[in-house]
């Protein structure tokens, strides 16, 4: 098979009058490559929005984060005392400073919460109907709560049970109360 080649042109590949025919052969065009920026100008104002909703979104979450830091501070003190009221082989005066320190806890809590002049004054049944007020329930005045004004000034402190179940309530109040102003 010595014939030569034809091309799709009907040339010979092989014959001098090849090079002319390449010649005439043509690239194939592609079309320009599809734009990243949108079509209509609906999706830049959809885009927009989007970001928008994002940097408010993330405000919000910022605000919320800044004004429940007094929380979570009041939570790692609790901590703190929790773990002098339980620690074993502590001597009674650690364990009723950390007693005192609780009723002072939840006042100093209260008020960076709420405005001073509605929670300073407060003491004794005042103090507690207010505690109840911002968490539902009776749990301040009727339940575990009712010693918490006299452990700042009472030498002989509660039971090892009504300390905890204490604790535990101060515990919710501190992540849970809504002051109302």
């Amino acid at each position: 098979m010595a014939e030569g080649l034809v091309h799709a042109t009907g040339a010979d590949v092989g014959s001098a009058s090849a090079p002319a025919a390449l010649r005439g052969l043509q690239e194939i065009a592609l079309p320009a490559p599809p734009s990243w920026l949108p079509q209509t100008w609906g999706w830049v104002v959809i885009a927009a929005l989007v970001l928008a909703l994002i940097a408010w979104i993330a405000w919000r979450v910022w605000r919320h984060h800044r004004a429940n830091r007094y929380r979570r501070e009041a939570l790692a003190e609790l901590g703190r005392i929790e773990q002098a009221l339980t620690a074993r082989g502590e001597d009674g005066e650690s364990r009723a400073q950390a007693l005192v320190a609780l009723p002072a806890l939840v006042k100093r809590t209260a008020l960076a919460a709420a405005p001073r002049a509605q929670v300073a004054a407060l003491s004794d049944a005042q103090w507690l109907a207010f505690l109840d007020r911002t968490l539902p329930g009776k749990a301040f005045s009727e339940g575990a709560g009712r010693v918490l004004p006299a452990l700042a000034y009472d030498p002989r402190p509660p039971s090892a049970d009504a300390t905890q179940a204490l604790v535990t309530l101060v515990r919710r109040w501190i992540a849970h109360h809504h002051v109302r102003v």
